[in-house]
């Protein structure tokens, strides 16, 4: 029996890679995408038709998606959509709290309502996407038990909804369960993060488009992971024979400056000849240092990343090269 999958946020870096991962696992995939003036679906264009209704769907998070769930009927949902830039949710922090926190409440009890009068089925699985955001200021290195204490609008909306996904496990005995997923960046990467800003502009730098990079904080401390890597562990956490809470990371950090060198350093180019530091590219609250303690799923599920951090650069600093090598080739700007 084929199984069917509903993705929230199914435009963005994640759910593309793990609508791609779904269909190589002869899933039936549906997405839910955010209604917007322009064209938002070029991450997800190659593996599927724009005009094919019946495999994504229109909706919006902070109204619910009850609708599609009771029609589609899927057999796991991932709640992955969000507002999920940090330092953006500190300008929109209501919305950041409606659609990154409440939003997944709304699914919740939609899947719970749906069991109850017999439209979905019991065994239904329901993915939350959790985020390192939610420990803050808490020492590394943070773990499934660590404290949690989030400094920004959008790990706190991220803690209310891992609390929600908890609470209707044991309230209702539904299958729910977080993946608490540290940094994963790749070359799909939106490009107002950190990590494609600096890959993207050293792109520019090398075709004589740019001249400086301007950045905030170079000393906060990440660990970085592949969006791909890190939607294979979810998917074992879907599979996995009970609901339960799993920290997905590589266990390696890395400050923002020690991305900036390796990345410039990639391409042969001082970074401090083009750097700029700016306090109007800072978040008001930062998070220090962020790393990892996934020996859970390695031992549980046994997963682990295959990128790691010095690939990681590579690979998005090589897309971004050929995305604007093309680009301008087709402008007839480089030969």
């Amino acid at each position: 029996m084929v199984k069917k999958a509903l993705i929230t946020g199914i435009t963005g870096q994640d759910g593309s890679y793990l609508a791609e991962l779904l269909l190589s696992k002869n899933y039936e995939v549906h997405g839910v995408v955010r209604r917007a003036s322009s064209i938002n679906t070029s991450r997800i264009d190659h593996i599927f038709d724009p005009e094919d209704s019946s495999r994504i769907h229109f909706g919006q998070l902070e109204n619910g998606i009850d609708n599609l769930l009771y029609s589609i009927k899927p057999d796991e949902v991932y709640s992955i959509g969000s507002m999920s830039h940090v330092k953006v949710s500190f300008d929109i922090p209501i919305y950041t709290a409606d659609v990154t926190g409440v939003a997944p409440l709304r699914i919740l009890e939609g899947i719970k309502n749906g069991i109850k009068s017999d439209i979905l089925s019991p065994d239904i699985k329901f993915y939350q996407a959790s985020s390192s955001e939610m420990f803050g200021i808490t020492p590394p290195p943070q773990s499934e038990t660590t404290l949690m204490l989030p400094v920004s609008p959008y790990g706190c909306a991220k803690l209310f909804a891992y609390h929600a996904t908890r609470a209707y496990r044991f309230g209702y005995k539904m299958f729910a369960c977080n993946g608490i997923l540290f940094n994963h960046e790749s070359e799909r990467r939106g490009e107002t993060f950190v990590t494609r800003k600096v890959t993207r502009a050293i792109a520019r730098i090398k075709y004589g488009l740019q001249d400086k990079l301007i950045l905030g904080n170079l000393e906060a401390k990440r660990d970085w992971g592949h969006s791909k890597d890190y939607m294979e562990a979810i998917h074992m956490i879907m599979q996995h024979n009970e609901p339960d809470d799993f920290v997905v990371s590589t266990g390696e950090t890395y400050t923002v400056r020690q991305f900036v060198e390796e990345a410039f350093n990639y391409v042969g180019l001082d970074p401090y000849k083009y750097l700029v530091i700016e306090d109007r590219c800072r978040r008001p609250n930062e998070v220090p240092a962020l790393l990892g303690d996934s020996s859970k799923i390695r031992k549980v599920l046994g997963w682990k990343p295959k990128i790691l951090f010095k690939e990681l650069v590579k690979l998005m600093i090589d897309n971004d090269v050929k995305i604007l090598g093309e680009e301008l080739r087709g402008k007839g700007k480089i030969i």
